[in-house]
C-alpha cells in the first residue's frame, strides 16, 4: 500500500497514530541537525520531519531530496512546536522512520506554488507542471463540482442525458467549422459541432422531451479571454415549452449553482430587459448590473448651442460616476486617451463636475449657461461629488458601444466590479435577423432555427428587420453565461427563415432537408438554452479568463504549445486521405 492517508486531512486529534505518506516535494529546509520536507499530494500539504541525532542516515536521505521528487514516507503523526495557522495540517508533523524515493525529478522549470514565477508561456508548455498548483488545481475541482450539481439538477428536472455524434456535416452559418477529411469518402468532409443544434430537435421529434449533455463544442474563430476552439456546454431541449418555461427551469439551475456551489440564497426572480432597452441604456447586449451609471441621452439639452461637436452629431449620451468629482485633470485626460485608443474609436470626451454647492463646472464651460449645465445635471439625478462624462457621434449605436467601454472601465477604476457580486439578468426580444452591409442580406442574430416571435410573424413578408427573435440570454455580472431561443417547429416556417437568409430551395435542402422532412413527422414545440460551463467556473472562480478552468487549454494563437498542436501531416497521411497541401505566405 503506497499511501494510509492523504496529506491533506491530518488533524491533531491524530497524534500518535502511524501513518504512510505519498506525494511529492514542495520543499526541504534545513534547520541545524533537523530536516523539515513539505510532502504535497492532491488534498493538501504535510511537513516530515527528520531527526539526525535520531537516525542520521535517514535525515541525510532526506537532505538528498530534491524540488517535486515521489516520495513515501512513514511515520507517527506528532504535535507541531511551531505551528502554521495557514494550513489545514500546521498543527501536526510526522516524525519519520522510514523513507523511500518512488521516482526522482529534474528540477522543475517554474516553482510550483500559488505565486508561481512562471510566465503564461512557460507554464502552459509545461502545462501537467502547473496543474500541480493549488491554484489551478481548485478550479477544475470547482468545475467537477459545477458540473456534478447541473446533472443533479437536471435529473431531478426529468432530463435524459443523450450524447450526439463529434462528427457531423458542415453548416455554413455562424462562425467558421473545424473540418476533418474522410478517408473512405475521398473529398468529403465532417466538421466538428459547433453546437449540437439540429441534432437536439431531432430528438424533440423523437419524443424525448427533455434532453441534455455536457457537451465539447469546436468554433474556429479569433480567440479572446471567454473563447477557445474548443469549449464545453450544458446544452439542453425541451418539448412543449415557451419562453416562460425555458426562463423559470434554468433560472432555477442558476440558482441552484448559487447555493450549492457559492452558499448564496438568490430568492428574487432575475430581471428581464429587452435587447433594445439594453443597446439603448448600456451600450450592450450583455451589460454589467453590478452598477448603475445607465446612459443618459443629451440630444435635447446639449445640441444647439454653438459647440459644434454637439450640434452636428447623431447621438449625445453620458454617464454618471457618483463621488468621482475628485478625478484629476490627468485622470480625466487619461480616460480621454482610452476611449480614443483606436479599439474604441471615440474622437474625445467632455466631462463635468458637480461641485459641492450644486453648480456644474465643465470642460466646455464656454459653450453653455449655468442653467443649462443645470439642466444636463437634473437628468443624471447628479449630486454634489458627482462627475458626468459625454460622448457624442455621428451613429447612435457606434457611440453608445463607446461608453459601453468608458463606463466599464470607470466602474473598474472605482472598485465597482468586485467578483464576489453577482447581478443576473435575462435579455429578451433580440432581433431575429441583422443586416450587413458589406453583403446586402439578412443574417440570422442568433442561427437559423430560432422562431420569430408569434405576433412578428406578419413582418416576416413587409419588414423583417422589426421582426424579434422568441431569444434570451442569461447575463451576470456583464457576461453571457448562456443563451437559447424557441425553435421553428413548423416545415413552413423553416422554409421561410431560409429563404429570407438567401437560401435557394435546393440548398436548404442539400443542407438542412433532413430536418425539414423530420418536421413533416410531427414535431413538437421546442426550445431550449445552452450554458457555457467553462464561463460559468471562471465566474464563479473569479477568473479573468476561461482558460485557467480548462484542464488543457490553447493560447491565444490557438495553439496547444504543450502538444505543440496543430501540427503538419505526413506526405503519406495526405495521400490517403487526398489532400494537397498549398500554404500561402
Amino acid at each position: 500500500m503506497y499511501r494510509t492517508r492523504t496529506c491533506g486531512d491530518l488533524r491533531l486529534a491524530d497524534e500518535g497514530l502511524v501513518i504512510t505518506l505519498a506525494g511529492w516535494v514542495q520543499r526541504i529546509r534545513k534547520m541545524g541537525g533537523m530536516t523539515f520536507v513539505d510532502i504535497r499530494d492532491r488534498y493538501g500539504i504535510t511537513q516530515l520531519v527528520f531527526n539526525q541525532e535520531v537516525d542520521e542516515a535517514l535525515c541525510e536521505q532526506a537532505n538528498k531530496l530534491g524540488r517535486e521528487y515521489v516520495i513515501q514516507a512513514t511515520g507517527t503523526v506528532r504535535e507541531r512546536s511551531s505551528k502554521n495557522p495557514n494550513l489545514p495540517t500546521g498543527e501536526i508533523g510526522i516524525i519519520v522512520w522510514e523513507l523511500n524515493v518512488l521516482n526522482a525529478a529534474v528540477t522543475p522549470p517554474f516553482t510550483i506554488e500559488d505565486d508561481t514565477d512562471g510566465g503564461d508561456d512557460l507554464r502552459m508548455k509545461f502545462r501537467y507542471l502547473d496543474l500541480r498548483r493549488h491554484a489551478v488545481r481548485k478550479n477544475l475541482e470547482l468545475r467537477h463540482r459545477m458540473a456534478f450539481e447541473v446533472r443533479s439538477y437536471l435529473d431531478k428536472q426529468g432530463f435524459l442525458e443523450v450524447e450526439t455524434p463529434v462528427l457531423v456535416n458542415s453548416t455554413p452559418e455562424g462562425a467558421r467549422d473545424f473540418v476533418v477529411p474522410s478517408r473512405m469518402n475521398p473529398g468529403q468532409f465532417y466538421a466538428l459541432p459547433q453546437s449540437p443544434q439540429t441534432l437536439k430537435q431531432l430528438l424533440m421529434v423523437s419524443g424525448f422531451d427533455r434532453y441534455f449533455q455536457i457537451v465539447k463544442c469546436f468554433r474556429d474563430e479569433d480567440l479572446r479571454a471567454d473563447r477557445q476552439p474548443e469549449f464545453t456546454q450544458i446544452d439542453c431541449e425541451m418539448s412543449f415549452v415557451e419562453q416562460d418555461d425555458v426562463l423559470e427551469l434554468f433560472e432555477g439551475m442558476a440558482k441552484h449553482l448559487f447555493k450549492t456551489i457559492r452558499g448564496m440564497d438568490m430568492k428574487e426572480p432575475f430581471p428581464r430587459m429587452t435587447w433594445h432597452d439594453a443597446m439603448k441604456y448600456y451600450g450592450s447586449d450583455k451589460p454589467d448590473l453590478r452598477f448603475g451609471m445607465q446612459f443618459v441621452e443629451l440630444m435635447d439639452i446639449m445640441k444647439g448651442h454653438g459647440f459644434s461637436v454637439f450640434d452636428n452629431a447623431a447621438y449625445i449620451g453620458g454617464i454618471c460616476a457618483e463621488g468621482a468629482a475628485t478625478y484629476t485633470r490627468k485622470q480625466l485626460d487619461a480616460l480621454t486617451e482610452f476611449v480614443k485608443r483606436p479599439q474604441i474609436g471615440a474622437k474625445g470626451m467632455v466631462y463635468a463636475r458637480v461641485e459641492a454647492d450644486g453648480n456644474v463646472k465643465s470642460s466646455v464651460d464656454k459653450f453653455y449657461t449655468q442653467e443649462v449645465l443645470q439642466q444636463m445635471k437634473e437628468a443624471f439625478g447628479a449630486k454634489p461629488g458627482d462627475l458626468i462624462l459625454i460622448l457624442s457621434g455621428d451613429d447612435a449605436m457606434k457611440t453608445r458601444k463607446q461608453l459601453c467601454e468608458l463606463r466599464l472601465e470607470v466602474a473598474g477604476q472605482l472598485g465597482l466590479r468586485d467578483k464576489d457580486k453577482f447581478a443576473c439578468l435575462w435579455v429578451v426580444d433580440f432581433p431575429l435577423f441583422e443586416w450587413s452591409e458589406e453583403d446586402q442580406r439578412y443574417y440570422a442574430m442568433h442561427h437559423p432555427f430560432t422562431s420569430p416571435k408569434p405576433e412578428d410573424i406578419p413582418l416576416l413578408d413587409s419588414d423583417p428587420g422589426a421582426v424579434r427573435a422568441n431569444a434570451y440570454d442569461m447575463v451576470i455580472n456583464g457576461v453571457e453565461v448562456g443563451g437559447g431561443s424557441i425553435r421553428i417547429h413548423d416545415s413552413k416556417l423553416q422554409d421561410k427563415m431560409f429563404r429570407l437568409l438567401g437560401f435557394t430551395e435546393e440548398k436548404a435542402q442539400e443542407r438542412f432537408g433532413f430536418l425539414m422532412n423530420a418536421f413533416k413527422y410531427g414535431a413538437p414545440p421546442h426550445g431550449g438554452l445552452a450554458y457555457g460551463l467553462d464561463r460559468w467556473v471562471a465566474l464563479f472562480a473569479g477568473l479573468d479568463s476561461i482558460r485557467d478552468c480548462i484542464a488543457f487549454p490553447k493560447n491565444n494563437s490557438g495553439r496547444d504549445v504543450m502538444l505543440d498542436a496543430p501540427g503538419v501531416l505526413d506526405d503519406s497521411q495526405l495521400e490517403e486521405l487526398c489532400l494537397k497541401v498549398d500554404v500561402k505566405e
